[in-house]
């Protein structure tokens, strides 16, 4: 079993950046990559950005520029670093880790909310 907790989420104006944490406790020794999953209001959940083990990364086009994610392998902990938020980056974001090519583990959530 993996858990994983997220924070370093919370309100800021549009143009803002925040950084979120996401550590990762258990079994980590099993995962492989990790990702970030945002859902806002009324919307399906959607990847936002994902890190492979050995730090190849890809990003939801909406996203690209804008935010990096990273991963601390030492601490099991993943990081997306959000710059130029804006307000439709509202939304709560969640860890994921992946476990035999699924996203098998979540995080509970936090919430994000740029204002306008």
């Amino acid at each position: 079993q993996v858990q994983l907790v997220e924070s370093g989420g919370g309100l800021v104006q549009a143009g803002g950046s925040l950084r979120l944490s996401c550590a990762a406790s258990g079994s980590t020794s099993s995962l492989n990559g990790m990702g970030w999953y945002r859902q806002a209001p009324g919307k399906q959940r959607e990847l936002v950005a994902a890190i492979s083990s050995g730090g190849t990364t890809n990003y939801a086009d909406s996203v690209k520029g804008r935010f990096t994610i990273s991963r601390d392998n030492a601490k099991n902990t993943v990081y997306l670093q959000m710059s130029s938020l804006k307000p439709e980056d509202t939304a709560v974001y969640y860890c994921a880790a992946e476990y035999w090519g699924a996203w098998a583990y979540w995080g509970q959530g936090t919430q994000v909310t740029v204002s306008s």
